[in-house]
């Protein structure tokens, strides 16, 4: 269990002054067994006029922005604060108990259980040379019994011993194949990666972005701004997340904001200006993330 402390900072530059359209925003988690979310703030310069909170189709919390068609600026600054206490799965690293049918890899979902799951366990890239194919089934390879676990274990420590991790800060991501050919990502990249070749296997799979935390051993890559992850629904377990860029199982210094089937919706921040397209002068983003010790007020 740990008190978290984050401050998610995005602020756009213009070269003139321009008007803003409407916005959306994810990034505030909801309360679940692993998190309760104590406070959470949300400061915008300029001052929108309106805010909306709603949530999108995977129950995701979302905040709808919008300003006054009169309102010019050449600065948005857009200030995320949480305070939350996190009760992750591990470590230790916990031990799941599947269904029986689901034990050995590869399985099939039960018959009520597909409708559900629906598009999630549906390949949502092109793989015209079957190479994300072929990488995923290296992990059961000339194996008559292989468990399930020990495959997701697998895959998620490979992409992180075998890629090179890089930072973007352009949006988009690379598809599966891309990431193979290249060899080299971004926390996303590496997320779409395993869900796509999760995926062909029939499995179910979601994109999740939210926060990293507690880097203690500075080797973990992604901090300083959102990360991104996977997770995969295990009849008996549920849904259970992995971190292929840092190898990290089951949710250990991952701080879940939402979920989503692909990563073009799980975008934290989302909208535009109305100008001239040149007028674009700058993206900054900053993640803090504290810990806070026992016995310690959160920080304001």
């Amino acid at each position: 269990m740990a008190r978290i402390n984050i401050v998610h900072t995005t602020e756009y530059a213009y070269r003139n002054p321009v008007g803003l359209t409407r916005h959306r925003m994810m990034l505030r988690p909801d309360d679940s067994h692993d998190l309760r979310l104590h406070q959470a703030t949300l400061t915008i310069d300029p001052e929108p006029s309106r805010i909306v909170w709603t949530h999108d189709v995977f129950n995701n919390s979302i905040c709808f922005v919008e300003w006054p068609e009169a309102v010019r600026t050449r600065r948005l600054s857009i200030v995320s604060s949480l305070d939350l206490t996190h009760h992750p799965d591990g470590p230790p690293l916990p031990v799941y108990s599947l269904d029986p049918a689901a034990e050995l890899f590869p399985f099939s979902y039960a018959v009520d259980e597909v409708p559900d799951l629906g598009r999630l366990a549906e390949r949502q890239m092109a793989d015209p040379e079957r190479a994300v194919d072929r990488w995923a089934r290296r992990f059961i390879a000339d194996q008559r019994h292989v468990r399930t676990l020990d495959v997701m274990e697998a895959m998620t420590h490979a992409i992180k011993a075998e890629f090179r991790y890089g930072a973007r800060h352009e949006e988009g991501t690379q598809s599966a194949a891309e990431t193979l050919a290249l060899g080299s990502g971004t926390c996303r990249d590496f997320a779409v990666l395993m869900m796509e070749a999760l995926r062909s296997f029939g499995l179910a799979a979601r994109f999740v972005t939210g926060y990293l935390y507690d880097d203690t051993s500075g080797t973990v890559q992604g901090g300083g701004s959102t990360h991104a992850w996977c997770s995969v629904y295990l009849p008996g377990a549920g849904w259970v997340e992995y971190d292929p860029t840092n190898g990290l199982l089951a949710g250990d210094n991952l701080i879940r904001v939402g979920v989503a089937r692909s990563a073009a919706q799980a975008l934290p921040v989302a909208g535009g200006y109305v100008g001239d397209a040149n007028d674009t002068d700058g993206l900054y983003v900053d993640v803090s993330v504290r810990t806070i010790p026992a016995g310690k007020p959160p920080v304001s």
